[in-house]
């Protein structure tokens, strides 16, 4: 209205987070978090799980509940008042505590005097990385405005320095880059972050609890990474349906309004809250025995973990489950519990190996004959509820995730699974071209799909070894990783350029020397400053290492069974996917048998879900060469679509034999043309066995425009041995293991 005074303008308050108390069906991820809380020095949380089972949220619902910290006023790195950093950038902090451990009282005029950092409080931190966090913005970098501004060396501090006495906290960690997870590493073993870099060298500490949430999926954690987590929850959907129930009934009531919905649970989280901060206070007092020590050593020892950190982290672990419950001496029940959180992910031998624990033999190991009680759940209790929790019912977090489709398979067909120690035979007799038909004269293939079509087999893979590096051809620009050269945020600098929008480190002398030419003109004197302005910055273009896309083409048809090859072949493609996770690419397979090729797993990070299709994959039937290549073809074609940035490199594992339908050959030769003219890096792995070669994987390998290696020669010493062997065959004098021990006994009798 005219004359009206103006309405002030109202600022939203961000609606309160989910309240920790109120979180149902995940009773082993709250009680991981509450005991890594309770003790920071357990080591973080990894939580495994599928989509859609409040990961996030759990982890968001904790900071609310976790007691204050006591900080340096002014400190951007949260400095302890009681013990300060030392090495503080901000510091040296003069220790603003009494002698009753209580901060001193200003003065009424703050300003008369200069007076000692004085203490305060502040909530507890849960600092967020995001996945596509740059390296600067994680450890700090300089400051550029103050740099090319007052020309002052400035150092901005980073995520690491805001979660120190904190939570840092990693959705999707295991898609976290690998310039990123060393510096987590590094933070995680010392304590400390270390900057480097545009002439800024800066330490400062960095003891944070890390939690990481994941979909395995996705992709694995590299193993490193894996084992600085202390403790790992495998998080799964409640099954029962009156759990699945409460659980949309809560998210629908807070997100109706959050406000009444977290005022309704404030009790619960503030008897949380005096809960944790009393655990928390009694840690330092609770007594591990020594009898209790050394059954935590046979446990580990029993369940065969690797190093020493499994026993550390336990023990950590149990004494925190021990305050956590209100005892001064730790039990067995809470070595069970620990041991269930802190053992799992360190059994591990290789990414194929899913986590998991033994929970009878754990039972056999503690003199637990009966079933222990159920855990109580750590959250508070429902608002119309005792304090006893929410509920009692469990919510099957302990059993297995949901899986995976598994491997495509024909309908109505029976398969016979082949012994794991059946052995390739390459000195076999030799075959017909156009035959098929595995060794086993019972069996007949049937080009026909449906009920009608002959029985197949099912060879399993041997153990995987380490294969040759297989790159693609040229330098690109996509995602760091390990296996192909790549212009890439990290690596070696080879050179300089201007500002393009993509994020680079700055090139420090090539800026200056793009400035130098013009400082007479911009009035620069003697002894002042460098005057710099935006069009003289330059960055540093950086080669190393790019991640790929690494398309498996697998022919499954009868003549790669013949002679048992089909073992022989997975392993090699295992092992391949084994080097495809160590260098973090992405994966994807394409099988073909019959009359059919198919994307049996489209292009993932997860090479687990790619070993259970391989190790499923059944073999039998004619040869579609073409119709493997060119569903080869659309497959890359799509994944372009969607990452123009990875590329591809197609790996054809087959013994070159096309049979399936009319012109066959001709069919697979005008496929593998056009897959040539897409530019495409491409291997071929030749698996023909026997006497007699007829070179028909070098023929498709040469019309590929592809590399071309023998089954026997992906493994990393293979070519190696080969060179030695040839030329020990021409000189006799290179024979170092016959020559000596020919030469050995005359010496001995001289």
């Amino acid at each position: 209205m005219p004359g009206s005074p103006p309405t002030p303008a109202r600022t939203a308050r961000p609606a309160p987070t989910f309240p920790f108390s109120a979180v149902v069906g995940s009773e082993d991820l709250a009680l991981a978090l509450v005991l890594t809380t309770v003790s920071p020095e357990v080591g973080g949380v990894l939580v495994r799980g599928e989509k859609g089972t409040a990961k996030t949220t759990t982890v968001r619902a904790l900071a609310a509940v976790l007691p204050e910290v006591a900080v340096v006023e002014g400190c951007r790195f949260g400095c302890d008042p009681a013990a300060p950093d030392p090495t503080c950038p901000d510091g040296p902090h003069d220790n603003p505590v009494d002698e009753g451990g209580r901060p001193p009282t200003p003065p009424a005029d703050v300003h008369s005097l200069a007076l000692p950092n004085v203490a305060t409080t502040r909530p507890a931190r849960l600092v967020e990385l995001p996945v596509g966090a740059t390296e600067d913005r994680v450890i700090g970098s300089l400051d550029l405005r103050q740099a090319l501004g007052s020309g002052e060396v400035v150092y901005s501090p980073g995520l690491l320095a805001a979660a120190h006495r904190g939570l840092l906290y990693v959705d999707e960690v295991n898609l976290l880059h690998d310039h990123l997870v060393d510096l987590l590493l590094d933070a995680a073993a010392t304590g400390r972050s270390t900057v480097e870099r545009e002439g800024v060298s800066i330490a400062h500490a960095s003891r944070l609890v890390l939690v990481g949430t994941m979909n395995p999926e996705e992709g694995e954690l590299r193993p490193q990474l894996l084992d600085r987590f202390g403790l790992t929850v495998e998080v799964a959907a409640p099954t029962e349906p009156s759990l699945r129930a409460e659980v949309v009934r809560r998210r629908m009531a807070y997100d109706l309004d959050p406000e009444a919905f977290a005022a309704a649970w404030s009790d619960a989280e503030a008897r949380l809250r005096h809960r944790l901060a009393d655990a928390q206070a009694r840690v330092a007092r609770v007594e591990l025995g020594d009898a209790e020590l050394l059954l935590i050593a046979e446990v580990c020892a029993a369940f065969e973990v690797d190093g020493l950190r499994a026993d550390l982290v336990t023990a950590r672990a149990a004494v925190a489950h021990a305050a956590w419950h209100g005892r001064d001496r730790v039990t067995k029940a809470d070595i069970r519990a620990a041991a269930r959180l802190a053992l799992p992910h360190r059994r591990r031998r290789n990414p194929f190996d899913a986590p998991g624990l033994d929970e009878e033999l754990l039972d056999r190991l503690l003199g637990e004959d009966d079933p222990p009680p159920p855990e109580e759940p750590p959250p508070g209790t429902r608002p119309d509820e005792d304090e006893t929790g929410p509920s009692d019912t469990t919510d099957g977090a302990d059993g297995p995730a949901p899986g995976d489709a598994g491997a495509a398979q024909d309908p109505g067909v029976d398969r016979q699974r082949e012994p794991a120690t059946a052995e390739a035979d390459p000195d076999g007799p030799p075959r017909d071209a156009n035959d098929d038909q595995p060794d086993q004269p019972d069996q007949r293939q049937d080009q026909q799909p449906g009920p009608t079509a002959a029985a197949v087999s099912i060879a399993a893979p041997g153990q995987a070894y380490r294969t040759r590096l297989f790159t693609a051809r040229g330098v690109g620009t996509g995602t760091a990783g390990r296996r192909s050269r790549a212009v890439t945020t990290t690596g070696r600098t080879v050179g300089s350029t201007l500002p393009d929008g993509e994020h680079r480190p700055l090139h420090l002398s090539a800026t200056v020397r793009a400035a130098a030419p013009h400082q007479a003109s911009r009035g620069r004197t003697d002894g002042s400053r460098l005057r710099l302005v935006g069009t003289d910055l330059r960055h540093a273009v950086t080669e190393g290492r790019e991640s790929n896309l690494v398309l498996l083409a697998v022919d499954a048809s009868g003549s790669m069974a013949a002679r048992k090859r089909m073992e022989a072949v997975k392993t090699a493609v295992l092992s391949l996917l084994l080097d495809a996770y160590q260098r973090r690419d992405k994966v994807g397979l394409v099988t073909f048998r019959g009359n059919e090729a198919v994307l049996a797993l489209p292009p993932t990070s997860s090479v687990e879900v790619a070993a259970r299709r391989l190790t499923d994959l059944p073999s039998g039937g004619r040869t579609p060469l073409a119709e493997g290549l060119l569903r080869a073809a659309e497959t890359l074609r799509l994944e372009h679509l969607r990452d123009p940035r990875r590329r591809p490199l197609l790996v054809v594992v087959t013994d070159g034999r096309a049979t399936s339908g009319p012109d066959a050959v001709a069919r697979s030769r005008q496929a593998a043309e056009l897959l040539r003219a897409t530019g495409v890096s491409a291997l071929v792995v030749d698996c023909e066995t026997g006497r007699m070669s007829l070179g028909l994987a070098r023929d498709l390998a040469v019309r590929l425009g592809a590399d071309h290696v023998r089954l026997g020669e992906v493994a990393a010493g293979s070519l190696v041995d080969a060179v030695r062997a040839e030329r020990a065959a021409l000189d006799p004098a290179l024979r170092p293991t016959q020559g000596r021990a020919a030469l050995r006994p005359a010496q001995d009798a001289a």
